[in-house]
């Protein structure tokens, strides 16, 4: 059995629009792989519970004994100090867990430094 001649042609060109399409879609198309995907969704989902949070976090910044004194320190901190001060005083720590939250105290650090 034979082919047609315009077999070849047709799978060559039908491979290279295949290659084509696929570096297009994604370099400018948006497309995304799978743990691309799941990468921006734990992030996105990160964000979110830190916005969440953050009004917690500001209460405790009210409420605290000591916040007088944080806040003071806060203010004389360097801005790679503050996120220590922050978690050790215990603000950007969600109840039930034992660490403080990196996204939080950004979070937090950010809503009391725009509040001031």
């Amino acid at each position: 059995m034979e082919l047609p001649k315009w077999t070849e042609p047709a799978l060559c060109g039908a491979g290279v629009g295949a290659i084509a399409l696929a570096i297009i879609g994604f370099n400018w198309g948006g497309w995304v792989t799978g743990g691309t995907a799941a990468e921006m969704a734990e992030k996105s989902s990160r964000s979110a519970v830190a916005e969440a949070l953050t009004p917690y976090c500001l209460a405790l910044s009210v409420s605290d004994p000591s916040s007088i004194d944080i806040m003071k320190k806060l203010n004389d901190a360097t801005s790679y100090k503050k996120r220590g001060i922050l978690e050790k005083a215990g603000w950007a720590t969600p109840l039930g867990t034992s660490k403080p939250n990196r996204a939080l105290v950004d979070s937090c650090l950010n809503a009391i430094e725009n509040k001031t």
